[in-house]
């Protein structure tokens, strides 16, 4: 068994083994939730930005930045994202986690709701509904993987640690509390009294029920199809006052559900696991890229996971491309043009040389984010690789001349190189571009 439950207190367990679905145990997991991040500031040059925006334009409600800015720190802490990025590229698996992401989402869409509604019995309603589909959306996520083959060590961690949070006495109980509950209000039944503004409410006294009556008599009088005059009423999905005061009524029919209800969801509040809640938000960041790359793909462009070494500072990438260049000309249809490069033995600089729009600033962009992209644990353009596990990445592009600071082009490019010579270490990479493009022969 990888997984020693060591704590239920909160209806939470904490595990041995499974520390997070993106970082390994050496890495410390940022808290985007709390802290707004801020983009390295080579993002600009790079056209990271770009890239990075493009990714999670439709995930905004799980806070990703924070992991796209945070450089791993390990070759093992990329190798473990490497794992668990080769297992979500297995079709089956990737659709089980959309669903129950998809299923997750749902149930803090019932929580929002709930926590907005003014009447009491609907609040707790609502709230009983996403505790349902939160544990069936767990119970199903563990079905699944017994369907596929898990290879990474992320996912045979975290799958045993839901095997056995499923079989925790704060889950089982949850469970069968959630399951009677909705079945004792399923078996509620009532009847409503209405004569002109007045409204009672009253037990179900096995009434004679006349609507199959009453549609059969009138359909012997159906004609062809005529023309619906039917006035349709916008769905609104909370009570108002006539409902909420009727749910009252019933409510003392049967005080003793109502009362279970109300206890329920006083004791319930924190129902959610809290690693499990982590793991909703951090998959996304792999589904995020892979749905980013994905049209790149159908267009024949190659990826690959490359191979990172922190002692070796051989390097090459074979039909490696900029992300963001790629992006606009699929959705252009046009074609692209990729690029080789390689660092052998004692090499450690490409100088690279040629007319304007030759591809100089683009072969550049690739470089650093190969890099970036490689050492965030992400598969990288390119048939192959290999690339180094850099400790900075510096760059310097071309900036309009800033007339506040009343230095000369020349000055401010020496005082900019100046300061990035002082940060890099042995370690580091510097990417420059469009250097010095403003001095004169005496200069």
């Amino acid at each position: 068994m990888l997984l020693k439950e060591i704590s239920q207190a909160g209806g939470q367990m904490q595990s041995e083994t499974f520390h997070s679905i993106l970082f390994n145990q050496t890495e410390e997991i940022p808290n985007a939730e709390e802290i707004k991040p801020s983009a390295p500031v080579f993002f600009v040059d790079l056209n990271l930005n770009q890239v990075i925006d493009e990714i999670i334009i439709l995930k905004d409600e799980y806070h990703l930045k924070s992991f796209f800015y945070t450089k791993l720190n390990t070759v093992d802490a990329i190798i473990y994202r490497q794992e668990i990025m080769r297992d979500l590229e297995d079709e089956p698996l990737l659709e089980y986690i959309k669903s129950y992401a998809e299923k997750m989402r749902k149930m803090r869409q019932l929580i929002e709701r709930y926590r907005k509604n003014e009447y009491v019995h609907q609040k707790e309603r609502l709230f009983l509904d996403a505790v349902e589909i939160y544990c069936e959306a767990i119970n199903s996520l563990a079905d699944n993987f017994k369907a596929v083959k898990l290879k990474s060590r992320g996912f045979l961690a975290f799958s045993d640690y839901l095997l056995n949070y499923l079989q925790s006495i704060n889950f089982t109980s949850l469970l069968s509390e959630t399951q009677k509950l909705l079945a004792d209000l399923s078996s509620i039944k009532y009847s409503i009294l209405t004569k002109e503004l007045h409204v009672q409410v009253q037990a179900y006294k096995d009434e004679t029920d006349y609507s199959v009556e009453v549609e059969q008599l009138f359909d012997r009088f159906k004609q062809e199809a005529v023309k619906d005059y039917k006035v349709k009423y916008p769905y609104e999905p909370e009570m108002n006052h006539i409902e909420a005061a009727i749910m009252k009524g019933v409510a003392k029919l049967f005080p003793e559900i109502f009362k279970t209800l109300d206890g329920y969801y006083n004791n319930n509040t924190d129902f959610q696991n809290e690693t499990i809640r982590i793991f909703d938000r951090e998959i996304q960041f792999y589904i995020a890229y892979l749905e980013y790359i994905a049209p790149l793909k159908n267009a024949k462009l190659q990826f690959c996971y490359p191979e990172i070494s922190n002692t070796n500072k051989d390097a090459f990438d074979v039909e490696g491309f900029d992300l963001a260049l790629a992006h606009k000309l699929i959705k252009q249809k046009n074609s692209l043009v990729c690029n080789d490069f390689y660092l052998e033995n004692s090499e450690r600089i490409i100088v690279v040389t040629g007319p304007n729009q030759g591809g100089k600033t683009t072969f550049a962009r690739t470089f650093g984010q190969l890099h970036y992209l490689a050492n965030i644990g992400c598969p990288v353009p390119g048939r192959e690789a290999k690339l180094f596990l850099y400790d900075k990445l510096l760059t310097h592009f071309e900036k309009e001349e800033n007339i506040k600071n009343l230095r000369s082009k020349f000055e401010d490019d020496l005082i900019r190189i100046h300061n990035i010579l002082n940060e890099a270490t042995t370690n580091s990479i510097i990417i420059m571009n469009e250097i010095l493009s403003s001095t004169s022969l005496q200069d």
